[in-house]
């Protein structure tokens, strides 16, 4: 095929064709994509080459390499990311710009290539006390956290150094993502310390908002207004004292995040957040009377909560937990709210709750489930510890999958010889 030929197949002016294959022209990234598509060959054939042509017969240039990198991120080609880092953190002035395409790739969803991008920075920056390095750290911690909880716990940790170096409104950030992480791993005193030093750390920037005459928009901001956080601090505060046991602290908690009358704003933003604080402090209220073993405030409760299909689960987690502790009877609620027992994600206001404090949820609600069946010596209890180890082990939850063990000894005379072979395959498999 003459060049002719393909600058009309490709789009290419046959001139810059022409220059490109005799070595005098760089190849720009719109003509590799071009010259690929004419070729009918995947778009990322030729990027291992690419990345060659970029380093080794020609000098870097961020104009060619930045929208290379971003689209080998799109097409999933880590390696070719991950070599056009290591290639130009040789001169450390690109650290700034490999950390702003970072922070695309993160807004994006294109953690993985992100993660290479961030973690690299962060080496490049290790010696150096800068607010880079700590966001760095930051969306690391965002990233690494999953289903695991000894991962989660181990990232938690890592990131906490760094916490302090943040700007102020990732730190307020940092400290509500740090607090799912604690309470879902029930550490409730961690998540009570952290919840103390976003409600102290908003309330001083909100104050300071009010006071200003600087122009809110000149700051960062926080994913929220500021007033959610103090809202959201003291629903962690409430949650950690009914957690703890101590149901009057958790609700005079309530009674502060649902008050939303020193808040100055007035717009429909703050009528929603407020209308949803207030209706998980309504059902709190109740909650902490059942929990506080009052029978009879449980029909006011189940009924409240009937009308709220997102609340229902955690209100049948907390419920079987009161049952199991007071030896109530609530057969006919677990059989009214069936189809809520098996997991699935809920929505609040503000997006969808917490993965990883729902998961730890459900696994203990299975564990909670199982043990009210087998007092009530029902043998379909013994499936419910089945599934609560194989969420155990799937969370590397150690805690809950002692707690099944000691249940499953207790009543292991009520398992088939099927299920005692699933159960020593669940235990083997979590060793």
């Amino acid at each position: 095929m003459s060049i002719h030929q393909f600058s009309g197949q490709s789009g290419i002016n046959s001139g810059t064709l022409s220059r490109i294959l005799s070595g005098h022209q760089p190849i720009a990234m719109n003509h590799l994509e071009r010259i690929t598509k004419a070729m009918d060959l995947p778009e990322d054939h030729f990027y291992s080459l690419y990345v060659d042509e970029c380093f080794y017969f020609s000098s870097p240039n961020w104009r060619r390499l930045r929208p290379f990198l971003v689209r080998s991120a799109e097409l999933g080609r880590l390696d070719c990311v991950e070599q056009v880092v290591q290639n130009l953190l040789e001169n450390l002035v690109y650290a700034p710009m490999l950390f702003e395409v970072a922070e695309g790739l993160f807004q994006e969803g294109l953690w993985q290539a992100a993660e290479l991008l961030y973690k690299n920075v962060s080496v490049s920056e290790k010696y150096q006390n800068s607010e880079r390095l700590a966001l760095c750290q930051y969306r690391l911690f965002r990233i690494a956290i999953g289903d695991d909880q000894a991962r989660n716990l181990q990232a938690a940790h890592l990131f906490e150094g760094f916490l302090d170096r943040l700007d102020e409104a990732d730190q307020l950030d940092g400290l509500k993502h740090l607090a799912h992480v604690y309470v879902s791993l029930s550490k409730w005193h961690k998540g009570d310390e952290l919840a103390k030093k976003m409600l102290q750390l908003a309330t001083i920037r909100y104050n300071l908002q009010l006071q200003s005459d600087r122009r809110e928009s000149n700051e960062k901001k926080t994913e929220k207004p500021l007033y959610f956080y103090i809202l959201y601090a003291q629903l962690i505060r409430s949650t950690v004292y009914e957690k703890l046991g101590d149901y009057q602290s958790a609700l005079d908690w309530v009674f502060l995040y649902m008050d939303g009358s020193w808040i100055q704003e007035d717009n429909d933003e703050v009528k929603r957040t407020m209308a949803q604080f207030q209706e998980w402090g309504t059902a709190n209220r109740l909650l902490h009377r059942v929990m506080g073993g009052q029978y009879e405030a449980l029909s006011e409760y189940v009924e409240f909560i009937s009308e709220r299909p997102d609340e229902i689960f955690i209100a049948l987690h907390n419920i079987i937990s009161s049952a199991n502790r007071y030896n109530w009877d609530v057969d006919s609620i677990l059989e009214r709210f069936a189809s809520y027992i098996p997991y699935r994600t809920y929505s609040t206001e503000f997006g969808d709750y917490n993965r990883q404090v729902m998961l730890d949820q459900h696994t203990q609600f299975l564990a909670e489930l199982a043990a009210y069946y087998l007092n009530n010596k029902r043998k379909e209890g013994i499936g419910f510890i089945l599934q609560s180890l194989e969420s155990s082990a799937r969370i590397n939850n150690e805690s809950n999958v002692i707690k099944c063990v000691d249940l499953f000894g207790q009543h292991r005379n009520q398992a088939d010889e099927e299920e005692n072979q699933q159960y020593k395959v669940r235990i083997g498999a979590y060793l």
